[in-house]
């Protein structure tokens, strides 16, 4: 724990910087390329699926839902909630259904789920965003029979918070039997310290939440932007299993960098040693970007992995 500590800032830079560990295209063109990977999947799950699209579940512009639902759907379905990536600032749900021609047609539902990225969000407002679209789902859809939630980078992080939330706030509780994490961040800390926050401008975010809540005009920008990281941090939320608690399943790509594979390393060992069910996944020949953009493939080991993690439920 702490190794980033000890980094020089341009190191810190680049362990948090993914496009600049994969061997197969530069780091000019592999985000470009990614996105083109992910929209085109999309458009072509829209085309050959039925489909409900731009479900609002709140207000805001952002909140909405993109559903994929199975192709030949039984009286009850299980639904795999998928949270896209990009850093918490770029992609969207309409990036986000490029997985669900596999699972649709095994009588899984996907849901994408749109969030407010930065800078219009920020970091307390999406992971509130997020568990709120759960308990909209467990609502609104009482076929679905079992959640498992999918979050890649970013949406592996936000993943991870709803498995710290207290439900009783929410009036529900949604029926999470699984989740998988891809190649996510646990720990933001080290986030503050890196050209990630410029845009999360998680300081300044801290600075008017604290001053709201306690009444302060003026707060030190570093202590409050340490307090905005630690309480959105899975790691530092563990709590001991519940008798009911989701399956985790842990994934990183061989790609990925040091920094990226040693938070999924630590947060897996933390739930574990906190009585979770949870297994690691070190998928080989991808980095972090193709790790999730494989999931349109039926035979991918990752889409397997997932599929059988819902048939053993």
């Amino acid at each position: 724990m702490g190794g980033w500590r000890d980094m020089s800032a341009e190191a810190l830079e680049d362990h948090y910087s993914p496009s600049r560990w994969s061997p197969r295209l530069d780091r000019d063109t592999i985000i470009d390329a990614h996105l083109a990977v992910t929209a085109a999947g999309t458009e072509r799950a829209r085309a050959s699926g039925q489909t409900l699209l731009h479900v609002p579940y709140g207000d805001g512009d952002g909140e909405k839902l993109d559903i994929y639902f199975p192709t030949e759907p039984s009286e009850t379905f299980p639904a795999l909630v998928y949270i896209h990536g990009g850093y918490w600032q770029c992609m969207s749900k309409d990036d986000s259904g490029f997985a669900a021609p596999p699972l649709v047609s095994q009588g899984v539902a996907v849901v994408a789920v749109g969030y407010d990225i930065a800078p219009k969000g920020h970091m307390d407002t999406m992971v509130l965003q997020v568990r709120r679209s759960l308990a909209f789902l467990v609502e609104q859809y009482p076929r679905i029979r079992g959640i498992y939630l999918c979050g890649h980078s970013a949406g592996a992080h936000l993943a991870a918070m709803v498995l710290s939330t207290d439900w009783t706030e929410f009036q529900v509780v949604p029926d999470i039997k699984g989740a998988v994490l891809v190649s996510g961040l646990y720990d933001l800390e080290p986030i503050l310290h890196t050209y990630v926050n410029d845009a999360l401008n998680m300081s300044r975010w801290g600075v008017r939440l604290m001053a709201w809540s306690k009444g302060l005009h003026q707060l030190h920008r570093r202590g409050s932007c340490r307090e905005v990281a630690q309480r959105n941090s899975p790691m530092r939320l563990v709590t001991p299993a519940a008798p009911a608690a989701c399956e985790v399943l842990v994934a990183v790509a061989q790609h990925d960098s040091p920094e990226f594979r040693r938070q999924s390393q630590e947060y897996s060992q933390a739930l574990r040693a906190a009585g979770w069910s949870v297994s690691v996944l070190d998928l080989a020949g991808v980095d972090h970007f193709d790790v999730i953009e494989r999931l349109s493939e039926d035979s991918y080991v990752l889409t397997q992995v997932i599929l059988n993690m819902i048939s053993r439920a």
